[in-house]
């Protein structure tokens, strides 16, 4: 499938949902030639639908006229076909639909979400542009009103039970319905109860997501349309908590006042779903024993101190025959038979959490099941964003150690005014771009709304006015928020405010913390240890600083942790230049063939250097550009240093040490997966006989850098070491704002 063809994607007119139609229907070109198909029921006056796919559209439809939900509620169907259609593209268009569909508004839908995967296929990122266009035809025909762009700002999109899941996020399910469908799990040592499921992921891991997911899958009837081979095992495993569980009293736990409200939002609109299902810690007390208690967020449970509400906190703990001691953990297992955990320990803000110590003794208790998330869903500069930002503000970082990929801007300020200004232009184009900052300015206007809360450089800012849904409220883009209204939610830019309480000490060399500018009482009410209450604070801020789906803005308060952390983010205007392109030097500009080894067949020549098509101007200190060049790493075999797609500069290799660095290399050696005919990017090692006539190698290895312990490295022996050849040095990943021309 060519990106740029002029593919026709035709959506019938409707056919009765009838025998009569389906007779009709055998006459379309789609059905008679069996393409596969997506196709959509409905009932257009009450707005209620239904969306499948199928390889054979007659024998699926007559399969759906046996369902008498389906034939008294739905009456006409339209077929969407396209000659560029292939099984998997129609599976990924249909979870596609419903995720979309189903969050757009118009439409109820009675799908379940059981199967709704992302799959992975041939030109899958084409076939994203095919959607785009079927989208488009279904606003023009009035079948639904609101843009993809509208719908993946709102959200419900953002919480909807209806997501693609991936890898991760699925073989955790499997094991979530293998332990809640089992009286046993089989332990290493003994058979023993999983009477709680723990899962853990970092901010970003989709661990609200599958809290979602899970109340939707286990609260809805199974139909037997759901049942197929890519769900045999969840449909297995489901169908056994049900025959144990016939009307299973579940709730899902928020402990969240501002997520809560959001999450009781999205579950109203959700067919099957109620905003009774979304419950507080404290509500979980009064009332029936639930079956099952979902808690998201659970590091943010709390225990009695540093709380406005400490009598209706003892009320319960007396009414459970509790002590002094118990909270909110202790309710949600004492008020239900079992529990699904999502916890991320880092995540925790605040001295009235519930003790890591005591989570820990739970995570390690012989009746728990333990998973763990590993992919990161919320921000596009992935798992290694996460990890250069934990190392970043624990100071974990070596020296120059610099964030830059293609897919994530992470930009340090200068200026409030630029901070500001840039953070608005990303919300005129995306939405959802917000301020927040540590709380190092007391909440004036709580009780003064006139009153200004933040002055920086002569600008003036007020804290967040709501409490509740903050994100969403009318007067947020003017506003900043805290760790407060922002912890589980999702924005396109975050920008962030390291305050007046964060400094950098450049003597000892180390992050300090001022606890007299810190104005969160009940964050640091009763913390004498000033090492504690740095950890609570670093946790803020990290957390904020994983809120930002596209970037991170960043601006700093304290001129000294300012300049420490230029060591290792671009900071605006000066690192993050534009890289520009030409097909001609012009005055200074210093320009650099961009070549395309991916596709290269044969030897590297020099003739490539000095026939390339595309250049990129680039910013170096050398006065000589005529070394250097740039090409396209695929692949994830690199991604500790690399990312997937990024556009690298190499300096041309004469001589000299390659150990320890990364190269390019060309060999016959050898066909590598991701980078095309015998070529590669590794990290270089050597293993050397030293004699006194000199040295001669023995194997060279060439070392994958890769989070996915799948990725090998490859060794070349002896006579394979002749037929290397080493074409460049790895610089440096190339600003995510490259273009390239012709």
């Amino acid at each position: 499938m060519s990106e740029n063809s002029n593919v026709v994607v035709e959506i019938s007119r409707p056919f009765l949902f009838s025998k009569n139609g389906i007779l009709e229907i055998e006459n379309n070109k789609w059905a008679k030639e069996r393409w596969p198909v997506v196709y959509f029921i409905e009932n257009k006056e009450n707005k209620i639908g239904y969306i499948g796919e199928s390889m054979n559209i007659i024998s699926r439809l007559n399969s759906h006229l046996l369902n008498k939900k389906k034939t008294d509620l739905l009456c006409q169907v339209s077929i969407v076909g396209s000659h560029q259609f292939n099984k998997s593209a129609t599976l990924d268009i249909e979870s596609k639909l419903i995720e979309y569909v189903s969050s757009e508004g118009t439409y109820q839908l009675l799908n379940s979400n059981m199967g709704i995967l992302k799959h992975s296929y041939y030109q899958k990122a084409n076939y994203g542009k095919l959607f785009e266009k079927i989208w488009a035809e279904l606003v023009k025909k009035g079948i639904v009103r609101k843009s993809l762009e509208d719908i993946e700002n709102s959200q419900i999109f953002k919480y909807s039970p209806y997501k693609s899941l991936n890898d991760d996020q699925r073989k955790s399910i499997v094991e979530i319905l293998k332990g809640l469908s089992s009286d046993y799990r089989l332990n290493e040592h003994s058979q023993i109860p999983a009477n709680q499921i723990f899962v853990e992921g970092s901010a970003g891991t989709g661990k609200t997501i599958l809290a979602t997911y899970l109340m939707k899958l286990l609260t809805t009837e199974l139909d037997e349309d759901d049942e197929r081979d890519e769900v045999d095992e969840e449909i297995f495993y489901l169908k056994r908590f049900r025959s144990k569980y016939l009307n299973p009293r579940i709730g899902l736990v928020v402990a969240m006042t501002s997520l809560r409200e959001t999450l009781r939002n999205v579950f109203a609109a959700i067919p099957g779903l109620s905003k009774s299902m979304i419950v507080s810690p404290s509500e979980v007390v009064n009332g029936e024993k639930y079956d099952l208690l979902i808690v998201d967020e659970s590091h943010r449970l709390r225990k009695d101190k540093n709380i406005g509400w400490s009598g209706i906190f003892r009320e319960n703990n007396r009414k459970l025959g509790l002590g002094s001691d118990g909270d909110e953990l202790d309710w949600i297992r004492m008020c239900s038979g079992r529990q699904i955990f999502f916890y991320d320990k880092d995540q925790s803000v605040r001295p009235s959490d519930v003790d890591e110590q005591k989570f820990e003794a739970l995570l390690n208790a012989n009746d728990t099941l333990r998973l763990k998330l590993h992919s990161q869903m919320r921000v596009k500069g992935g798992v290694n964003y996460i990890r250069f930002v934990d190392d970043l503000l624990h100071q974990k970082l070596p020296s120059g150690s610099r964030y830059e990929v293609e897919n994530y801007e992470l930009v340090l300020f200068d200026s409030i005014r630029d901070f500001s200004k840039e953070l608005e232009s990303r919300e005129e184009k995306f939405k959802l771009c917000r301020m927040i900052a540590g709380y190092s300015w007391p909440w004036l206007s709580k009780k003064d709304k006139v009153a200004i809360d933040i002055e920086i450089e002569g600008m003036k800012f007020q804290w967040n006015q709501v409490d509740r849904d903050w994100i969403n409220s009318p007067t947020s883009v003017n506003e900043i928020g805290c760790i407060h209204t922002t912890q589980g939610y999702d924005l396109n830019y975050a920008g962030v405010i390291f305050g007046r309480e964060i400094k950098y000490n450049p003597e000892k060399d180390e992050i300090e913390i001022d606890r007299k500018l810190y104005f969160d009482i009940n964050g640091k009410k009763g913390v004498s240890n000033d090492a504690d209450l740095k950890d609570y604070i670093l946790n803020v801020y990290k957390n904020m600083m994983f809120r930002g789906i596209k970037g991170t803005f960043i601006y700093v308060h304290d001129d000294s942790l300012r300049q420490y952390l230029k060591q290792y983010i671009a900071t605006f205007r000066k690192e993050n230049e534009k890289i520009r392109s030409s097909i001609e030097l012009r005055g200074e500009r210093k320009m650099v063939p961009l070549l395309d080894i991916y596709a290269a067949a044969g030897r590297f020549t020099e003739a490539q250097l000095h026939e390339a098509h595309r250049w990129a101007e680039v910013v170096l200190e050398e006065q000589s550009v005529q070394d250097y060049f740039v090409c396209q790493v695929k692949g994830p075999s690199m991604n500790k240093k690399i990312p997937d797609g990024s556009y690298c500069l190499f300096k041309r290799y004469y001589g000299g040490t390659r150990d320890g660095q990364i190269v390019l290399a060309q060999s016959i050696r050898f066909n590598d997966s991701e980078f095309g005919a015998g070529y590669t990017v590794k990290k270089y090692t050597s293993k050397r006989t030293i004699t006194a006539e000199g040295w001669t190698h023995d194997a060279i290895v060439l070392e994958s850098m890769s989070y996915d312990a799948g990725y090998l490295n490859i060794t070349l022996e002896k006579e394979g070491t002749e037929q290397l050849s080493i074409i460049g040095i790895f610089v440096k990943v190339l600003s995510d704002s490259t273009e390239f021309e012709s």
